[in-house]
């Protein structure tokens, strides 16, 4: 370390004073004397000799040594020094070293490659020394001026005489703007002038500034006032007290990925006790000034808290010498951390304490910060507040709840009125629900859970069972040989230098026991489809498992699943049907409780998740292991001469599209063997399952759902964090929260009998007609030929690998359908008689999806017909109509009729109902002909129920009615815009009977084609007959949702390939010719909308053209932020293949203007339709019903629909109420315009002058009366 950084540390401490005279031995303060006396002569020697003879004076501190090692000695310790120099003269923290007065008791040993943040071990920490500021101390060294200040001196009044001829020059020039002198601000103005100046320095001229200044004139006064007093006026306080503040590179880090992988690396090393491996690897990190870019202050905080909980206050110190350097500041962890270090020593002096405290007031942080916002483990919370009774023994943290939260207007009621507020019970007792909880615990513990497949069982052959007797005993050969193949890689690794910068896999390696490994290694080869898989995909998947494990194991370790159970215990008193009502909500009883709960450890852990590379390293690591020594004898199913040893996996290579990817493909004698045993065992992860009791609920981004499993609130793409800084750095999303709780809560049980119909077609031959895949039996066989057969024509073996292709296609396709429909009967018959939950998160823009990815109710028709509501509730006066509707909406046959029309058919059906619930297989089949036949039939089944009961109003129907959304998209464009005519069509206004706008569209696309057919016009004349609902349905559907001609156009295509009669010669130009009619009608329909989405398109065009992704916040105060960036490649490199990574979320990357402006509109209006959604829960769950939703769909019982579509019109006529398009115009004005007129220069400050007049005109809005919704009975229906 060179003595000039050793003084620098030394008045670093003594001037924060953060621990002194903690009783470790010496004083710091002792070493201080020499190091200033022999900086003193380091700097007499720079100053006082000629540049040429300064390196031997330099080296004169290091032993003589070779000649090449003296002149690397030479050179870093010459960088040090003047390094060293150059800081202090810049630095207003370091005192000028001519005037202090410290001296030295011994030199601490200074040699290459030691960080320049060691200081002796043994001695006291941060004893306070006294240095005078001014004037030479008696003995003290009084040096004469050093060239070095008298250069720098003249080099700054050099510059400041250059900036002040700019500033005059740009003063004359500024008098002949229009634009006025007031409107910018005379520093930043002088500064943006002087570099505009300097970009342009070749053009004498000055013709660009003029074309620019000539371009502002011509913007109206009056339309420039307007811009600035709407930037200066306050936003609504969704768009600006809930605002994120985010650095464009979207990481909060100065680099993403290379940040969290130490982190991670870090925290690895910690977890199995590898306190020098870790601390070494933070100094190597440390010791080299271009890594630090890569390190926080959370960072060293790691290893700050490994050393408060040995106690060594001294390690502490030594950490915040390396905070200092590296030119970051203590944050409330590290004072945490240090004070817990001094609650744990129990000879540290009061004064110490007092000092720290002190200190962290000066950095504006408060003792009661510590315990509001630090996330503790174990007796850490206890520790620190033992120090702060030293000095405030009556301290209490104040952890009572805030209920003063500035609420969104649109939820501002529903939390701060709730007399009327009836919450729902669940049908459980407190006990039941504690037993549910330790039963669901269990399965998290064990992170994975092994299940019965439906696959029909067939009787145990010989053949089958010598074959499951095989594969067991492989199974155990292979586990030993990959526990002694880890183990000796592991001995390998520990050896590596633990000094070295460098991460490597070893740490990883001992998170779990090597058994652990192992077994995830043999899983993973059981699972393998013998078509294979590709590497990527594997190693991910292994990594995911391993961390999974992992943090489960974190839990464990820091004592949080004790607490965890005794929290839950007490929650439950809130569900519980035999307990006291309340008007809590379930988010506000568990932060109550965790506030009553003050002991002990923090349930919200503060653990870095794993980026991408980390896992994929990890993951190909355990690959490569798998593939060198998983071996079997050739000749273990034919007995043959030449037995040898071979690979059960191959690492081969093969095209997807234009790339070349790695690919793990398993032995075919591997696949035999699996294929012959017939295993009728299916082993999933932990979180593919529901929950056996209510999920945990969100109470922050970082806690939630499940009870050990990590679980993200905010699904994103793989590395991306920039939603979860902005998230992090939100004040209030308890609406969000709430309403995720909400849907999160509603418990399902399974629909048996349907369930069982399902099972026997799976088990029989499958159906094409009702969705169920057929057994892999069914597939087309792969033709085999001979390519080099000369009896073959080249255009007979061109044919001969088409077929070939599209069998093996074909193959998969079916096998990957068939798997998926295996996963989710398997999981439904496993719960049949269970009850179970969904817990929710949410897409970044809002969008609310189940935690399981399998079985759920957003599945498809099938899997939503095997669901029920665990609560019943009696029909009542309507419930059985709401049955028989909801009946007819399921066959699609009645969308224009009104409901009583619907009512109405589906009495006259009756007879068709009864006989399909009593004979599904074997009557009529009248549901089979229905849109969604495995609803249909569960519903017909509902309806014979209710009709055979006594009473049909007293039957308790646990079946869900769903109200859909009539083109959602539209209606709310429609609203935004106040279109009459747009709301007619969607139904917005109150009609006799529901207008349906694909009709509608497809009606006004049939007038085009009539009007080109009569001028002659060959397509239009092919399409007659041709155009209907069905051609243009989902190009209506999408538009909305962004869908470009090219999208439309490949939709209607395959409407027309599907048409039997249609030509097929015609299809491409038809497909050209519709797509275009239909954007026409579309157009003529929705002006409003379209003038609304061409706003948001070409919004979002100039705002990533600026440089900035689009940015916006909900109504409910949810930021979302467009993670389209321009394509970057990374490289991982490994041993056994380098993966190319596409990374398309870098937000240090230029937003890709493509994506950004394509996907707004779309994006935006999901958000709205999420906040529309999010409002009708939250007061479905204030009113006592149940609700759960799939997007624009709404489901609840039969005797509650008229509620709910009264709750659901409320809710979005309030939505629509609020400024939407205004508040967005403001918040961008703000977040992307504010600095304009003072900033930009150039080609850019007309860019950004078109993004500020394009934002202020926000579209105009018509006359349709927003309220007029309440009335609309097919506005969901």
């Amino acid at each position: 370390m060179s003595l000039l950084r050793a003084c620098t540390f030394a008045k670093c401490f003594s001037r924060r004073s953060l621990l002194e005279k903690c009783a470790l031995g010496q004083s710091f303060a002792d070493y201080c004397r020499l190091c200033v006396s022999a900086r003193n002569g380091a700097v007499r020697w720079i100053s006082e000799t000629p540049l040429h003879l300064q390196r031997r004076n330099v080296l004169s501190v290091f032993p003589k040594s070779d000649d090449a090692k003296k002149r690397v000695l030479e050179q870093s310790q010459l960088l040090d020094v003047l390094e060293a120099r150059i800081q202090q003269l810049q630095s207003d923290v370091v005192l000028d070293v001519q005037h202090a007065k410290v001296q030295f008791v011994k030199v601490p040993s200074c040699r290459r490659g030691v960080s320049s943040g060691r200081i002796p071990t043994r001695g006291s920490l941060l004893e306070k020394t006294d240095i005078p500021k001014s004037g030479p101390s008696k003995g003290a060294y009084k040096s004469h001026p050093s060239r070095w200040m008298e250069k720098l001196f003249q080099e700054k009044k050099t510059k400041l005489r250059k900036l002040l001829h700019v500033q005059l020059n740009f003063q004359k020039s500024a008098e002949v703007l229009t634009v006025k002198p007031k409107e910018k601000t005379a520093t930043t103005s002088k500064a943006s002038k002087w570099k505009g100046s300097k970009q342009k320095s070749s053009n004498k001229d000055g013709k660009a500034e003029t074309s620019i200044d000539s371009e502002a004139t011509k913007m109206d006064l009056a339309e420039i006032e307007e811009l600035h007093k709407r930037l200066n006026q306050r936003v609504p306080h969704w768009t600006v007290q809930d605002k994120p503040e985010i650095s464009q590179d979207g990481t909060g880090s100065p680099c993403g990925d290379t940040h969290l992988s130490i982190l991670a690396y870090l925290e690895a090393c910690v977890f199995i006790g590898d306190i020098e491996r870790s601390q070494n690897f933070l100094l190597s990190q440390h010791r080299v000034v271009s890594r630090r870019k890569h390190l926080t202050t959370d960072v060293y905080n790691i290893m700050m808290r490994v050393w408060a909980k040995k106690g060594t206050l001294h390690q502490v110190g030594r950490i915040f010498i390396l905070l200092e350097e590296a030119g970051l500041k203590p944050n409330l962890g590290s004072y945490c951390a240090a004070l817990e270090c001094m609650g744990r020593n129990p000879n540290c002096f009061p004064n110490t304490i007092l000092r720290c405290l002190k200190q962290m007031e000066e950095d504006g942080l408060s003792i009661d910060d510590l315990f509001s916002q630090c996330v503790f483990q174990h007796d850490e919370r206890d520790l620190l507040l033992k120090a702060i009774h030293i000095i405030k023994p009556d301290y209490q943290p104040n952890l009572s709840l805030q209920t003063n939260q500035h609420y969104s207007p649109l939820v501002k009621d529903f939390y701060t009125q709730r007399e009327n507020h009836s919450f729902p019970k669940l049908d459980f007792t407190q006990e039941d629900l504690q037993e549910r909880f330790k039963r669901q615990l269990g399965v998290e513990e064990a992170c994975t859970i092994t299940i019965d497949s439906v696959e029909a069982v067939k009787p145990i052959t010989a053949d089958i069972a010598k074959m499951r007797a095989l594969l067991a005993e492989q199974q155990a050969q292979w586990q030993k040989v990959l526990l002694q193949a880890l183990g000796e890689s592991k001995m390998i690794l520990a050896k590596s230098n633990t000094k070295d910068h460098r991460l490597n896999l070893y740490p990883y390696l001992c998170l779990l026991e090597d058994r652990e490994y192992v077994d995830i290694m043999i899983q993973s080869v059981s699972n393998l489809p013998p078509t294979g898989q590709s590497l990527r995909t594997l190693a991910k998947d292994l990594g995911n498992r391993v961390y999974t494990k992992y943090c489960v194991q974190q839990k464990h370790q820091n004592h949080t699943v004790e607490k965890l159970q005794t929290i839950y215990n007490a929650y439950t008193d809130l569900l519980a049907k035999d307990t006291k009502v309340c008007n809590v909500l379930p988010r506000e009883q568990w932060c109550q409780l965790e506030v009553e709960q003050g002991i002990g450890p923090l349930l919200q852990g503060d653990k870095s998740s794993w980026p991408l590379i980390v896992t994929l390293d990890l993951g190909i690591y355990l690959v490569d292991l798998m593939v060198k020594n998983l071996k079997i004898n050739s000749d273990i199913l034919k007995p043959a001469t030449g037995r040898k040893l071979i690979p059960i996996l191959y690492h081969m290579y093969t095209f997807r599209s234009t790339q070349q990817i790695g690919f793990i493909k398993p032995h075919p004698i591997l696949s035999q063997m699996q294929q012959g045993a017939m295993e009728t065992k299916l082993t999933f992860d932990s979180y593919v399952m529901p929950m056996l009791c209510p999920p945990v609920p969100w109470t922050t981004v970082k806690f939630g759902a499940y009870l050990l499993t990590p679980t993200k609130l905010m699904r994103t793409i793989d590395g991306a964090t920039h939603h979860k800084l902005l998230l992090e750095k939100c004040q209030n999303l308890h609406a969000v929260f709430d309403s995720l709780n909400q849907l999160g809560n509603c418990a399902w049980k399974i629909n048996k009998p349907i369930l069982d119909i399902i099972i026997s077609i799976f088990n029989d031959r499958g159906s094409d007609k009702l969705d169920i895949p057929p057994p892999l039996s069914e597939a087309p066989k792969v033709p085999h030929f001979n390519p080099h057969d000369p009896a073959y024509t080249a255009s007979e073996k061109a044919n001969m690998k088409r077929q070939v292709i599209s069998a093996k296609k074909k193959f998969n396709e079916m096998h990957s359908l068939r798997m998926d429909a295996l996963y989710k009967l398997s999981i439904a018959h496993h719960m049949r008689d269970e009850i179970f939950w969904f817990p929710h998160n949410m897409d970044f823009r809002g969008r609310t999806y189940p935690c399981p990815p399998y079985f759920n109710h957003l599945g498809s028709d099938m899997t939503r017909a095997m669901l029920l509501f665990t609560e019943g509730k009696p029909l009542g006066p309507k419930g059985l109509d709401w049955l028989k509707i909801h009946l007819v909406n399921l066959t699609g046959l009645k969308k224009k009729s009104s409901l009583q029309g619907r009512l109405d058919y589906g009495n006259s059906i009756l007879e068709d109902i009864l006989d399909s619930a009593e004979n599904p297989l074997n009557g009529k089949k009248w549901w089979m002909d229905a849109d969604e036949p495995w609803q249909a039939l569960a519903c017909c089944m509902e309806i014979a129920n209710a009709i055979r009961s006594p009473d049909p109003t007293q039957y308790i129907s646990h079946f869900p009615i769903h109200q859909d959304g009539s083109c959602n998209g539209l209606q709310h464009y429609a609203a935004l815009g106040r279109d009459v005519i747009g709301a007619t069509s969607v139904n917005l206004m109150p009609c006799e009977v529901p207008q349906d706008v694909y009709s509608g569209v497809a009606q006004q696309v049939e007038e085009f084609r009539a009007r080109d057919a009569a001028n002659d016009t060959k397509i239009a004349q092919v399409l007659k007959g041709f155009i209907n609902r069905k051609v243009v349905k989902q190009t209506v559907m999408t538009v909305v949702y962004g869908v470009t001609r090219y999208g439309g156009r490949l939709q209607i295509e395959k409407r027309l390939k599907e048409t039997d009669d249609f030509p097929k010669d015609y299809v491409w130009e038809a497909s050209h010719y519709l797509v275009r009619l239909v954007f026409s009608g579309l157009k003529e329909m929705f002006t409003g909308t379209r003038e609304i989405q061409d706003w948001l398109t070409e919004s979002a065009r100039l705002i990533s053209k600026s440089g900035h992704s689009v940015e916006w916040v909900t109504p409910l105060g949810l930021p979302i932020i467009q993670p389209y960036h321009r394509t970057r490649s990374k490289v991982v490199r490994n041993k056994m293949q380098n993966i190319n990574l596409q990374i398309t979320h870098d937000a240090k990357e230029r937003p890709d203007t493509v994506k950004q402006k394509n996907a707004f509109p779309p994006n935006f209006i999901h958000s709205l339709d999420s906040t529309h959604m999010m409002l009708t829960s939250l007061h479905c769950h204030s009113a006592g019903l149940t609700f759960v939703s799939v997007h624009d769909c709404f489901w609840t019982h039969a005797l509650t629909v008229d509620t709910m579509n009264k709750i659901c019109r409320e809710q979005f006529v309030a939505l629509h109420s609020q400024p939407i398009l205004q508040d967005l115009s403001n918040f961008m004005l703000q977040k992307y315009c504010a600095g304009l007129l003072t900033d930009s220069t150039g080609k850019k400050s007309k860019e950004y002058k078109k993004l500020m007049l394009l934002l202020t005109k926000v579209p105009e809005t018509g006359d349709f009366d927003l309220h007029q919704v309440k009335e609309s009975t097919y506005f969901f229906s």
